[in-house]
């Protein structure tokens, strides 16, 4: 038995790869109900991939945009760099922006569907685990003990099990920068199912559309306004359901409104407004304590740079699977899970810190604070390239690399 602590994104995909490869498996949440919260998230292919292999293509078409293209731009409003995504730049699988508690509710209702209601407990709180001689027990906060062969900690970025295996770890770094996030219905921007991010490392927005048109043709924007402040003033506890008031920061954006986009209307336009300060933590040695393995965000919580955070979470969860039906149930896959992922994700998780693929809007910035006549003559071309595609390997979705490997598990026989 596998027991499975989280029913987040990373929770919920692993249980739908154990049941596809017929191996029994318990999730618990320490939430009473999942409801649909957050925004707006994007899957990359190599996530779409596992999804449509989960059979959720008609899901993903139903509560998402195909994402066409990503676009970097000054605060002035001035194109940086623009790539078309998912199957206009070659890839065999889309991009998708979706609303994550969208996601969240087709993985449980297709999970609920497939292996019954009884395979998910809500209400229910780990605090811990014990490792006995044959497997590991979860503890749970009413006291109660589940007893299974391995337990997988997908409880994020506050993981119990986390603090259980890296008990002196402390909670998430905070290098200063906050995040307000809403949605608002407003109309398409750059030929519609465009990603575009604006800005420098101090301030930014993030904007894409995460639903069609509706019969005025208006879309639901999901919208990020990020600034940097001293990180000694401290900060909030992370809470996807904190709302605030726009004045907070509305005024340091009053002034971007671009050709292309109104950023002052977005922010007012939406009907509220959530905080989240951008946190992530330090690589740790081992995601690995005997038979007790993490993934998602309690692996490895990242700044939200390159759409990367719930893609791997759904990766993890297959990868991991693969690990399972390689080597059964046991401490060995577990480890040879860790030694396949772990390394990666450590990368990531520094490259985001600074070097992400949104690093090209600071290096404009710096080589030229104004505007400018053609961005060839601030940075050419091939930088610009180079830079993107280093970030795509490093991620794991390179388009050749991508479209060439064997799939981790395989598609749903029906």
């Amino acid at each position: 038995m596998v027991i499975v602590v989280g029913a987040g994104i990373a929770g919920l995909s692993l249980g739908l790869t154990l049941h596809q490869l017929g191996i029994a498996f318990r999730i618990v949440e320490s939430a009473g109900e999942l409801r649909p919260l957050g925004v707006g998230i994007n899957l990359q292919p190599n996530a779409v991939r596992e999804l449509f292999d989960l059979g959720l293509a008609d899901e993903l078409e139903r509560i998402g945009v195909r994402t066409r293209q990503y676009g970097f731009y000054t605060r002035r409003g001035q194109e940086i760099w623009v790539e078309p995504r998912g199957t206009w730049a070659g890839y065999r699988w889309p991009q998708y922006s979706v609303h994550r508690g969208a996601l969240q509710v087709v993985l449980h209702d297709a999970l609920v569907t497939r292996a019954g209601s009884g395979c998910l407990r809500l209400g229910v709180a780990a605090v811990g685990y014990r490792h006995t001689g044959d497997g590991v027990t979860l503890l749970l906060a009413s006291g109660e003990q589940i007893h299974g062969d391995v337990v997988i900690g997908a409880d994020g970025i506050h993981s119990a099990v986390r603090g259980t295996m890296h008990p002196d770890e402390g909670q998430p770094v905070w290098a200063g920068a906050t995040l307000w996030r809403g949605t608002t219905l407003a109309q398409p921007f750059l030929g519609g199912a465009a990603m575009a991010l604006a800005g420098n490392d101090r301030q930014r927005v993030v904007a894409y559309p995460i639903s069609g048109t509706d019969r005025a043709g208006l879309a639901t924007i999901n919208w990020i306004a990020e600034l940097r402040v001293d990180p000694l003033d401290g900060y909030h506890r992370e809470d996807w359901t904190r709302r605030v008031d726009r004045a907070r920061f509305a005024p340091r954006f009053r002034e971007w409104t671009f050709d292309w986009l109104d950023v002052p209307a977005l922010i007012a336009g939406a009907d509220t407004v959530y905080e989240y300060p951008m946190v992530d933590r330090d690589p740790v040695a081992t995601w690995v304590e005997g038979s007790v393995a993490l993934i998602g965000d309690a692996a490895h919580p990242t700044y939200p740079v390159g759409s990367n955070g719930a893609s791997q979470a759904i990766v993890d969860a297959r990868e991991l699977g693969a690990c399972l039906r390689a080597h059964g149930v046991s401490r060995r896959a577990l480890a040879e899970f860790d030694e396949r992922v772990r390394p990666r994700m450590e990368r990531v998780i520094l490259a985001n810190r600074g070097r992400g693929p949104d690093a090209v809007m600071q290096m404009v910035e710096d080589r030229c604070d104004g505007p400018f006549e053609r961005i060839d003559e601030v940075i050419p071309h091939a930088e610009l390239a180079a830079h993107a595609a280093r970030y795509k390997a490093l991620a794991g979705f390179s388009i050749d690399e991508l479209n060439a490997r064997p799939a981790l598990i395989g598609p749903i026989v029906t």
